[in-house]
């Protein structure tokens, strides 16, 4: 499972993730992915996210059975923490 949240996005990227992925709220999409297109998604993510916020949820081969992604928001940012993903919340 995959899940993606995009915040001030252009619409062309938008457009382009619902044609893979559904889109049941505005900016989060959701769907099964293979691996080389979801990270073939997030490469386009990457490249065109320009000011906007962009986080990556998927199923993984660990203790807690997924993954997690961020671009754009520092004050958010997803460590390793003995193995587990954790959010650092840093200050403004």
């Amino acid at each position: 499972m995959t899940v993606l949240i995009l915040t001030a996005v252009k619409p062309g990227l938008r457009g382009e993730l619902t044609r893979w992925l559904l889109e049941p709220k505005a900016g989060v999409f959701v769907g099964r992915l293979g691996a080389r297109v979801r990270d073939k998604l997030w490469a386009r993510i990457e490249r065109d996210l320009r000011d906007g916020d962009a986080v990556l949820i998927c199923s993984a081969q660990n203790d807690q059975g997924f993954e997690i992604r961020c671009l754009g928001d520092p004050t958010r940012v997803p460590i390793d923490f003995e193995g587990l993903t954790l959010i650092l919340r840093k200050k403004a």
